[in-house]
């Protein structure tokens, strides 16, 4: 016959506590058990178990998480010169400056 254990919330939530105390604490897993006399097999195990518990708690909290997004276009435009020389410039570059640009191109000589 297997024995399944009843769940202990006052346990579970004495190991929340102790776990959440050393992450707060900076300290080893054994220094940390050493100096409140608990066994580090345990804190494993529970650290293991609440880990495994939690998936099941915060979906159960929150809905889903939206978060902000903004689209780039990748858009560029390409100006071919009569000489060959090719210039890209993104498609939301001030139109006055690129004019300016490829007159310059142009009218230089290679």
């Amino acid at each position: 016959m297997v024995h399944k254990r009843r769940r202990s919330s006052k346990r579970e939530q004495f190991w929340r506590e102790a776990i959440a105390a050393w992450k707060k604490s900076e300290q080893s897993v054994r220094a940390f058990c050493a100096e409140r006399g608990l066994r580090e097999p345990s804190f494993y195990a529970w650290r293991r178990t609440l880990r495994e518990r939690e998936p099941q708690r915060s979906s159960a909290r929150r809905g889903p998480t939206l978060v902000p997004l903004r689209v780039v276009s990748d858009a560029v435009l390409e100006v071919v010169l009569p000489a060959g020389l090719v210039v890209r410039v993104p498609a939301g570059a001030d139109a006055v400056a690129v004019a300016k640009l490829v007159m310059a191109l142009g009218s230089a000589s290679c």
